[in-house]
């Protein structure tokens, strides 16, 4: 896809000054077990096939003797409220915390035993788009790949009882259960939610990113990265996290998706 992207593009965009390509840890590995942390840009690529990898090597030979130049973002895992999203943790929290709240439990955290005191890190969306913005623009980030996180480490068992305090909720001992088996029979619920507290007409499908809560909530291992390239090429923003999943909330209620 990204070939025949540049392909298209290339011969007609005279002007074409920055090609952004948007990556994330599986250039480290870490979606296949424990890796090297933290992970820096210069650590070794691990056996293909890895499309990441593909898709910067593509870019650093069509680029020779061109214009043009690219760059790599390397985000942790994303946060923001992009509905419909397969990937979007925060509103799988929303739901999966205001579910229940509905049915009068409170909130376990559903990981594989052993994630909840492991390690992580996540990256602001608007962070995102910042860092984005920034390495195209500025000269000094041509054809360089950068990790992009907010720039604080947490653990599970220290951020997940102030979620549930966000949402009025007292924890329980952390229960492994798979979100995308136990959410199935959910949507009954969900639109009697929906009518209770006149949420917006969001459909069932679009809050339910169950397989990626899954995915990361089962890493029992450290998963971050090392972000100081980034800052010592000049990108010097950072988010809290907890500040960052408090306000998503909070925003999300605004919008009438969750109570």
């Amino acid at each position: 896809m990204l070939r025949n992207v540049v392909d298209t593009v290339e011969p007609i965009a005279r002007n074409l000054r920055h090609i952004s390509l948007m990556q994330g840890y599986k250039v480290y590995g870490a979606h296949l077990g424990p890796f090297k942390t933290p992970a820096r840009e210069t650590d070794a690529n691990h056996m293909p096939p890895e499309f990441n990898i593909d898709q910067q090597d593509l870019l650093e030979d069509r680029q020779k003797g061109k214009r043009w130049n690219w760059s790599a973002l390397r985000p942790s895992v994303v946060v923001g409220q992009a509905l419909g999203n397969p990937m979007n943790l925060a509103i799988a929290i929303a739901v999966y915390a205001s579910m229940s709240k509905e049915l009068g439990l409170p909130l376990r955290f559903p990981g594989k035993p052993g994630a909840y005191d492991k390690i992580i890190e996540m990256t602001d969306a608007g962070l995102l788009a910042r860092a984005t913005v920034w390495a195209a623009t500025d000269e000094r980030c041509a054809n360089q790949a950068f990790n992009i996180t907010n720039g604080d480490l947490f653990r599970w068992n220290d951020m997940w009882p102030k979620i549930a305090a966000s949402f009025g909720l007292d924890t329980a001992p952390p229960l492994p259960m798979s979100l995308d088996t136990i959410m199935s029979d959910k949507q009954p619920l969900w639109e009697e939610m929906k009518g209770r507290h006149g949420l917006a007409d969001t459909p069932y499908g679009d809050v339910s990113s169950w397989r990626f809560a899954d995915f990361v909530f089962a890493w029992d291992y450290d998963f971050f990265g090392d972000a100081t390239k980034a800052r010592r090429f000049g990108f010097h923003d950072f988010v809290d996290t907890e500040e960052m999943f408090l306000r998503t909330f909070a925003d999300m209620r605004q919008r009438r998706i969750i109570p």
